[in-house]
C-alpha cells in the first residue's frame, strides 16, 4: 500500500533482565528480550508511520502515470491487500507496555494515538476489521471477531481522545522522537488534527447521532486550549530526511522514478489552466519544451491515466509528456514525508466551514491552506499571493466545495500516503479519468479484498464480516460503512 523506507536503523534493541536468585528467573534465557526501551519502541513506529511517500497512491490518485508496464494501481487492477499494518499494531502494544512500566503518560498519549492512525490505515482499505480483539496473540486469540467499521471509528474517536487528554506539559518525558523531539505541544497538534481529519472522513455519516460528527469537530475546533490544532507547516507531522545511508529520500537514485514515471494530464491540465507555480516543482519540462524557460507553461504536459499504455509511449517517443521533477530522484533529502500536515488540517477547515459544522471563514483556510502547500513546496509567499489574487482561484460562492476539495488534491502530491484516494472515493472530487482500458469492469475500486492469510486462518469470523458488510461476498466494488450512502 505504500512505500516504506528503511530509515534511522535502531541497530539492535537493548534489553535488560533483572538478576534475582529463583528458580523461575533462573530459567530465563538471557539472550531473549522481555523489555525494552519505550524511545526505542517509538522510533521504529514513527519511521514506519511517517514515511508516507507512495507512488502507487500517485497513480491511483491520478497524479502520475507509469510506463514500463499496465500498473494495477493506474488502472484499477488491485485484488487483495496485507494485514501488515498489524506487526506495526503489535509494537504499538509494547509501547502501551513499556508506558505503564515507567508509568508515562506522553508514551501512553502516542500510543493511543498510533493505534488509532493504525486502525485508520486498516479499515480504510478493508472495512470492517479485527480491533478489539486485534493483536492478541500472547494471550491465545489468533482467530478476533472482525469489528463493524462503525465501531472501529468510535473506538479511533475514543483513542484520539484520549491521548490528547493524557498529553501535557507533565506528562512525563518523551525520547526517541524523531518527529517532534518530545515537545508535548507539538503532539497535541498533531493529535487534534488528525482527529479533525477522522472526523471530515465520516462526512457521509454527519447526520448519525451515535457519532455525532458535528458535535465533535466543533468541540475541538472552538476550544483551541483544550484542543490546539496545527498553526503553520512548522506544526506538520513530518519525517525529515538526511543524507546518510539508510536516511534518505525514499525514491532517492530510483531509476524507474527517473525513466518511467510521467504526470498525469488532468493534473497537469488542472495547474497549466490555473497558473500554479507547482508545477514547476512537481514536474521536469518534457522532451519537446527543453529549450523554453523553466517557467514557461507550454514546456509541460501530462499523459492519460486511463490511456492505454501504447498511446502512453509512444507520445514519449515524440517527446510528448512531462516526468516528475528530478528531484525525488536526485536529491538525497528532497522534502520530508508527512503524516499529516498543515495544509490538509486548513482544507478540512474550509470543507468543515462551507458544511456549516464550523462558524469560521471558509476563504481565510482556503487561503491558509494553499500558501501552506506553497511554501511546503519551496514556492515564495509572494508567488503564493499571487496565485491566490487570481479570479479563478478565488473561492468564492459557486461550488466551494469543489474547489477546496481540488486544491487539496494537488496539496497532496507525493505526501500523506492514500489519503488524495480517499478523499476523492468520499466526495467524488476531482473526477478520476477512466476509459475500456481499466482493469476492474467497474471503474475506480471502493476497497481492497481481505488477505488470503484469514480465509486459511480466521474464516469463520471473515465470512461473518462479509455477511454483515457485503452480502457475502469480498468485491473492490463493495461499498463500505464510511462512503455507504
Amino acid at each position: 500500500m505504500k512505500l516504506v523506507s528503511k530509515i534511522y536503523l535502531l541497530g539492535m534493541l537493548g534489553f535488560s533482565l533483572a538478576s534475582c536468585e529463583s528458580f523461575e528467573d533462573l530459567q530465563l534465557d538471557p539472550n531473549r528480550p522481555v523489555q525494552a526501551e519505550p524511545s526505542l519502541i517509538l522510533t521504529q513506529i514513527e519511521t514506519d508511520a511517517f514515511s508516507s511517500v507512495s507512488l502507487g497512491a500517485a497513480l491511483a490518485s491520478r497524479q502520475l502515470i507509469y510506463t514500463n508496464s499496465v500498473s494495477e494501481n493506474q488502472y484499477y487492477g488491485w485484488q487483495r491487500a496485507s494485514f501488515d499494518d498489524y506487526n506495526q499494531l503489535r509494537q504499538v502494544s509494547k509501547l502501551f507496555e513499556e508506558a505503564e512500566r515507567k508509568d508515562n503518560d506522553s508514551y501512553r498519549a502516542i500510543a493511543f494515538f498510533f493505534r488509532a492512525y493504525y486502525l485508520v490505515e486498516l479499515t480504510n482499505v478493508f472495512g470492517d476489521i479485527p480491533a478489539s480483539e486485534a493483536v492478541l496473540g500472547s494471550e491465545g486469540n489468533f482467530t478476533p471477531v472482525y469489528d463493524s467499521q462503525e465501531q472501529v471509528f468510535q473506538t479511533i474517536l475514543a483513542d484520539l481522545d484520549q491521548a490528547n487528554q493524557l498529553m501535557g506539559p507533565d506528562s512525563g518525558e518523551v525520547l526517541g522522537d524523531l518527529i517532534y523531539g518530545g515537545d508535548y505541544l507539538k503532539w497535541k497538534r498533531l493529535i487534534n488534527s488528525f482527529h479533525l481529519r477522522v472526523l471530515m472522513s465520516l462526512s457521509l455519516r454527519e447526520n448519525d447521532s451515535d457519532l455525532d460528527v458535528k458535535g465533535k469537530f466543533n468541540s475541538i475546533f472552538s476550544n483551541p486550549a483544550q484542543y490546539p490544532v496545527m498553526e503553520s507547516n512548522a506544526d506538520n507531522g513530518a519525517l525529515a530526511y538526511v543524507d546518510i545511508e539508510g536516511n534518505r529520500y525514499p525514491t532517492f537514485n530510483s531509476n524507474e522514478l527517473r525513466t518511467a514515471y510521467y504526470m498525469e494530464k488532468s493534473f497537469v491540465d488542472r495547474l497549466k489552466n490555473l497558473n500554479d507555480p507547482r508545477l514547476f516543482v512537481f514536474a521536469d519540462k518534457e522532451i519537446n519544451g527543453r529549450n523554453l524557460p523553466d517557467s514557461d507553461l507550454s514546456a509541460y504536459s501530462g499523459l492519460g491515466g486511463a490511456d492505454p499504455l501504447s498511446t502512453n509511449t509512444n507520445l514519449l517517443l515524440e517527446g510528448i509528456g512531462s516526468p516528475i521533477d528530478s528531484r525525488y530522484h536526485s536529491d538525497p533529502i528532497n522534502q520530508p514525508s508527512l503524516l499529516m500536515g498543515y495544509a490538509e488540517l486548513e482544507f478540512t477547515l474550509a470543507e468543515a466551514s462551507v458544511r456549516q459544522w464550523i462558524s469560521s471563514s471558509a476563504e481565510e483556510h482556503y487561503k491558509n491552506a494553499i500558501i501552506g502547500s506553497m511554501l511546503f513546496n519551496g514556492i515564495t509567499l509572494t508567488e503564493a499571493e499571487q496565485y491566490l489574487s487570481q479570479q479563478s482561484v478565488e473561492l468564492g460562492n459557486s461550488n466551494p466545495i469543489e474547489k477546496i476539495l481540488t486544491e487539496k488534491h494537488t496539496a497532496f502530491f507525493m505526501n500523506s500516503g492514500w489519503e488524495p484516494f480517499y478523499n476523492q472515493r468520499r466526495t467524488g472530487i476531482p473526477v478520476f479519468s477512466l476509459s475500456d482500458e481499466i482493469i476492474n469492469s467497474g471503474g475506480v475500486p471502493k476497497r481492497w479484498m481481505y488477505p488470503q492469510s484469514e480465509i486459511q486462518l480466521n474464516l469463520e469470523n471473515l465470512n461473518q464480516a462479509l455477511d454483515r458488510q457485503f452480502g457475502g461476498e469480498d468485491d473492490i466494488n463493495a461499498m463500505p460503512w464510511i462512503i455507504r450512502p
